[in-house]
């Protein structure tokens, strides 16, 4: 080897070796190399949250109150939720309006991406049923068919997250003011639980000091119905509330609650001035007990847009409307290529 090459080699190497021994370069590469992180959900899991300092620690209350039906499938492994919702509407304007919801969620092994099952449905025979097993997304309404659903884009995490979020959402309808009062320990499901009585804390400053971005409104301003909402959300003050809530002692899971509170507007505020009353029944059991879900044995393919009602009326032989000058088809038929138009002489 020629002299010249040896001193091309030797640089080589001592670059090789200064940029080894640079402490950016073996940051980067550690950080390159290093393991993933797990999902955030698994280390939200990982966190301790004392129960006994619930009463005490507002933020501790508020992450046990709202946690996610992942999470708690993490700290606790497989178990079944069930939740009863009471709203009763009354204003000075019409008679009151009731509605009974029910939820039902069954959760399997596998934390954060296991098996789950979740059913809703209320008094007025509506509902919906989603359920993922073994990484497949199974949909459909109270009555129709299951679809598969190959391209779930997070509609069965979204659903699993508001089917098992009553006490999030009843904490955020009463502006975070479910105080708890530590009432020592009780045996549930076999495990030890801090027992809290529930009543409505007094207002602060910082319930409505939080400014919120302003609402898109379309072209044609909101409907009638969204306007009431709007105002009952934007002027609700919550009147009374009461019950109690179990957290378990080595999970901090809010394993049994019961709620019942009155939330209002008064008439100063809105034109519709009105109050709801809201309960809550909610429960888990069969802790560590495998569902062992099964997909269903009937299922519609996945589809890009379902034919829906053009389907139903091919199906009784009722002819769909057709542009001006377009040549009729059978159901089911494509309609006829368009003849090429004669070569240019």
């Amino acid at each position: 080897m020629s002299r010249l090459k040896k001193s091309a080699v030797t640089l080589a190497l001592a670059l090789a070796a200064a940029s080894c021994s640079d402490p950016v370069d073996k940051a980067a590469k550690a950080r390159i190399f290093s393991p993933e992180d797990p999902p955030k959900v698994v280390a939200s899991a990982q966190q301790k949250l004392p129960p006994e300092d619930v009463a005490e620690n507002p933020q501790v209350a508020r992450r046990i109150l709202g946690m996610d039906a992942a999470e708690i499938t993490e700290r606790l492994g497989p178990h079944r939720y069930q939740a009863t919702l009471g709203y009763e509407w009354t204003s000075a304007e019409s008679n009151p309006v009731k509605l009974t919801e029910t939820r039902t969620f069954r959760a399997g092994p596998g934390g954060v991406s296991g098996d789950f099952h979740g059913v809703l449905e209320n008094s007025r025979d509506q509902g919906l049923e989603v359920m993922r097993v073994g990484g497949q997304v199974f949909a459909r309404n109270r009555y129709g068919p299951f679809r598969q659903r190959l391209r779930d884009r997070g509609m069965a995490e979204r659903t699993r997250t508001e089917l098992t979020g009553a006490i999030r959402d009843f904490d955020i309808l009463f502006q975070g003011r479910l105080k708890l009062a530590p009432q020592g320990t009780v045996t549930y499901e076999g495990r030890t639980a801090w027992r809290y009585v529930v009543t409505l804390a007094p207002a602060t400053e910082g319930d409505a000091s939080r400014p919120l971005p302003a609402l898109f409104q379309s072209k044609g301003g909101s409907d009638e119905t969204t306007r009431r909402r709007a105002n009952f959300f934007a002027h609700r003050l919550p009147r009374s509330l009461d019950g109690e809530v179990l957290v378990d002692a080595a999970t901090s899971v809010v394993l049994k609650a019961r709620l019942d509170g009155r939330v209002g507007v008064p008439s100063e505020k809105t034109p519709e001035a009105a109050e709801l009353r809201l309960t809550l029944e909610a429960s888990l059991s069969e802790l560590g007990k495998d569902p062992r879900l099964a997909p269903p044995e009937e299922f519609l393919p996945d589809a890009d847009k379902p034919q829906g009602i053009a389907d139903a009326l091919d199906r009784f032989g009722i002819e769909r409307a057709k542009p001006e000058g377009a040549k009729s088809t059978t159901p089911g038929e494509a309609p006829p290529e368009p003849e090429d138009e004669a070569a240019p002489e």
